[in-house]
């Protein structure tokens, strides 16, 4: 017998049909979570190629949670053909999963931390040096002076633009070698001329060059991008902590005296409902028996147990 290790284990695909839903007037639907989504054009882009399937009836995006809601008439196994879809726009795609939680956020932010210290300490310094030759073309500072002024700019600005860069530049290819735009794209190519113009510039021995105003850029969008992700982060922390409030079974009562735990989807009008102290309630109703406050924070916002109506 081979011993086979986890790590190389191969990775079976997903199947999308044990995630497609039949709605009760037949039509299918899943919900996915989308990667690499940053834009509105992001979304205006998914949502249009979808809707133009003549199966598809709807398609619209979460921007906040990157989720979604795909519905169409058909089979299940059009879920396959659909995704690929996504992954032909640049965009990939697994099924979403509210009690999954999402990977790779804490990574992110971290990258983005590091690449806003970069481009902090490089714009800093680059300023200075660029101060200094501004006040040398006013006082006639040396040609040698500054263009070691210059260089030095570039050797701390180029290396500082390639890697705090790189979140954007990556994501400008990507949406180039799918042949689609997203803001990425002017970023990217802004911060490349710029760099490259200052570099120019500084070999042919010019007076100006703009290294500073390419790393400052990059580190104000570094900024904006990740209080973005933070912001998006709370919120889809605040969501998923409302979503795990609700109840996902309760305790039914049938009429013969005899109780089964069921999932709240299979809970009819008129079933009576069993409810264990500190339990949470699956469903409204009256209460016919017994006596106790009840948390209505869900409902009213009050923090404090309020006495349920009974019948």
């Amino acid at each position: 017998m081979t011993a086979l290790a986890l790590d190389d284990a191969p990775r079976a695909p997903i199947d999308l049909g044990a995630y497609v839903a039949t709605d009760a007037d037949g039509r299918k639907r899943m919900a996915l979570r989308v990667d690499g989504i940053h834009c509105a054009c992001c979304i205006q882009r998914i949502e249009g190629a979808l809707a133009a399937e003549p199966d598809v009836v709807e398609a619209r995006v979460n921007f906040t949670t990157r989720r979604l809601r795909l519905v169409w008439e058909g089979k299940a196994e059009r879920a396959e053909a659909l995704v690929a879809r996504l992954g032909d726009l640049g965009f990939g795609a697994t099924p979403f999963d509210a009690e999954r939680p999402e990977t790779g956020g804490i990574d992110e932010d971290r990258r983005l931390l590091r690449a806003i210290a970069v481009a902090a300490f490089a714009a800093g310094n680059v300023m200075l040096l660029s101060v200094a030759v501004w006040t040398g073309l006013a006082e006639d500072m040396g040609t040698a002076t500054r263009g070691l002024l210059l260089w030095l700019s570039a050797l701390i600005a180029l290396p500082a633009t390639a890697y705090a860069g790189a979140p954007f530049f990556v994501s400008a290819w990507a949406a180039v070698r799918h042949r689609r735009v997203n803001m990425d794209v002017p970023i990217s190519v802004g911060v490349l001329l710029t760099a490259a113009i200052s570099l120019f510039e500084t070999v042919r021995g010019g007076e100006l060059a703009y290294f500073d105003a390419a790393v400052s850029l990059l580190f104000l969008l570094l900024v904006g991008r990740y209080l973005d992700r933070r912001a998006r982060g709370r919120a889809r922390s605040a969501a998923t902590h409302l979503v795990s409030l609700a109840a996902m079974s309760a305790t039914v009562r049938h009429a013969d005296g005899s109780a089964a735990v069921l999932p709240i989807g299979q809970i009819a009008v008129g079933d009576r409902l069993l409810v264990a102290p500190g339990e949470r309630l699956a469903a409204d109703g009256t209460v016919e028996d017994g006596r106790s406050d009840l948390d209505m924070s869900a409902l009213s916002g009050e923090s404090l147990p309020a006495a349920p109506a009974m019948s």
